[in-house]
């Protein structure tokens, strides 16, 4: 199978589903076995698995230290990741790795413990986003959370599981032009 017929495919394909495996470290997921579906997992002759879609979700996973190298041995095109659900684990930020896939539409990091609305500002590089959890984490609670993420990430679709409406936009919009103050650029003038 080419690249191309991959691509077009396994959007289809079962997730590589690691769920519910007490996971500590992203390394322990090259001992472990995927859960099996009720379709099964296809693979290529490398043996890598051949899916878009990774799901970590409800394991004790505090930091993604090596995630893009196990997620290439996991997977026969890693770059082609279109759906990470972390969800319900201790992550306490948003790791600048999940940056690096830049197919990636679909990602769940709802249930952790991120601290700072900040972090999600990682994500605004991430061209193909378009829906996104974080309800569950302590930044929920931070006075214009969801109008921050909307405008923070402009692109997004779905946002808590909730559709995001061109109510919500325009609400998003007003609250940003009375909370996010715009930088002032300081331009030197040479004197004649």
């Amino acid at each position: 199978m080419n690249k191309q017929d991959y691509t077009n495919t396994s959007v289809q394909e079962p997730p590589v589903d690691y769920s519910f495996r007490n996971i500590h470290v992203t390394q322990d997921l090259l001992n472990e076995k995927p859960r099996t579906g009720l379709r099964p997992l296809r693979h290529a002759k490398s043996g890598k698995s051949i899916s878009q879609s990774l799901w970590l979700n409800n394991n004790v996973l505090n930091d993604l230290r090596d995630f893009n190298h196990v997620v290439s041995q996991l997977l026969e095109h890693p770059e082609n990741l279109a759906w990470i659900d972390l969800s319900f684990n201790d992550l306490t930020s948003i790791d600048p790795v999940l940056t690096t896939f830049f197919n990636l539409s679909v990602l769940y990091l709802h249930g952790n413990s991120i601290q700072r609305l900040g972090e999600v500002n990682k994500l605004a590089v991430l061209p193909r986003l378009r829906s996104l959890t974080l309800h569950g984490n302590p930044i929920e609670e931070e006075k214009g959370y969801r109008q921050y993420v909307l405008c923070t990430l402009p692109r997004i679709t779905t946002f808590d599981f909730s559709g995001v409406t061109k109510a919500d936009r325009s609400t998003a919009e007003v609250w940003k032009r009375m909370n996010i103050k715009p930088q002032k650029v300081w331009i030197k003038h040479n004197a004649l």
